[in-house]
């Protein structure tokens, strides 16, 4: 019973760093085009983010917990081990300031983790293929989106008098802004939920795979408070670095962002909430003018993104020969 609170600990661990590390996600461009302050950025993205348990299921939570690895064969070293790979990639992602996806961090995890201990059997080749096809269309999604949302906002918009169709940004960016950081604690806060009912079921605290309400609000609360908190570092890749952020391409960028992360969520598809608002992001730029979008940040970003999962799988998969031996 003391590994399975151990997993608890580390998977809300997990989820608060989560709440940090992909705060950037939901603030940076209502920060950056000063919609709001930081403070009031942070409050607003975490009330959200709990917002998500009263309005959608927990489809994502049952396609981490049963979806990528066969049940059958995990162990609780393996989940623990998981939790401590995913983390540590967390952590060296966010001093660095790249803005990585916490789900593939740790998804790749529980991978490697799995790898270490069963070998190639214990992988669900179905389920890893959607999650590693999502990394290339869940941006794309958000960058096209986020291109006809601008295109059409710019033609409604094209006779507008600037300073009122400024402040019209300003009011529309907050709605938009929590419809995001909705979608975002949706998808992420639910990942760690199918990590702690598959410990419950492992260690035959559940007779079956379920999510129970606890663990639901555990979940919810562990990502707000981390919100709470904000990760700076990366909202200045996020906000700034990729192209220049105002009210108006705040409100396209995460307008679309904000409709993939509540359909994929909807789908019970485990996609990345970094990955969809940096191709929204990098979407609206290039509709303004290609140029504006500083593609060299882009593909650094981009690099991150497809290092995730065989890095945290690394990590994962050192952290289990660990506790293999010691245990």
């Amino acid at each position: 019973m003391t590994i399975v609170i151990i997993i608890v600990f580390f998977a809300l661990v997990f989820d608060f760093i989560n709440g940090f590390h992909d705060a950037a996600n939901a603030i940076s461009t209502v920060v950056v085009s000063k919609t709001l302050k930081p403070l009031q950025a942070v409050v607003l993205a975490a009330f959200a983010n709990f917002v998500g348990y009263f309005t959608f299921g927990t489809a994502v939570a049952k396609m981490v917990g049963k979806g990528v690895v066969h049940i059958e064969f995990i162990s609780l070293e393996i989940i623990l081990a998981t939790l401590i790979g995913a983390i540590i990639w967390n952590l060296i992602t966010w001093v660095l300031g790249l803005p990585t996806s916490s789900s593939h961090a740790l998804i790749g995890a529980l991978i490697g983790a799995g790898l270490a201990s069963t070998g190639p059997n214990i992988i669900m080749i179905p389920g890893v293929l959607k999650i590693v096809a999502f990394i290339v269309i869940a941006p794309l999604l958000g960058l096209i989106g986020a291109m006809m949302f601008t295109t059409l906002v710019m033609r409604m918009f094209r006779n507008a008098n600037p300073h009122k169709s400024k402040k019209t940004f300003r009011y529309l960016q907050l709605v938009s802004a929590t419809f995001y950081s909705i979608g975002h604690g949706t998808n992420d806060a639910q990942k760690t939920m199918g990590i702690i009912a598959l410990a419950l079921y492992t260690a035959h605290v559940n007779s079956s795979f379920v999510i129970d309400g606890w663990v639901i609000i555990s979940a919810y609360t562990a990502i707000s408070l981390g919100t709470v908190f904000g990760g700076w570092r990366i909202v200045k890749t996020m906000g700034t670095n990729i192209t220049k952020i105002r009210q108006m391409e705040g409100f396209c960028a995460e307008s679309a962002a904000a409709l993939v992360l509540i359909g994929t969520a909807h789908a019970g598809i485990p996609v990345s909430t970094t990955h969809v608002i940096a191709g929204s992001i990098m979407g609206v730029g290039t509709v303004e003018r290609a140029g504006n979008v500083r593609w060299g940040t882009a593909r650094t970003i981009m690099g991150a993104w497809i290092i995730t999962l065989p890095m945290a799988a690394m990590f994962a998969g050192v952290s289990y020969l660990i506790i293999d031996l010691i245990k």
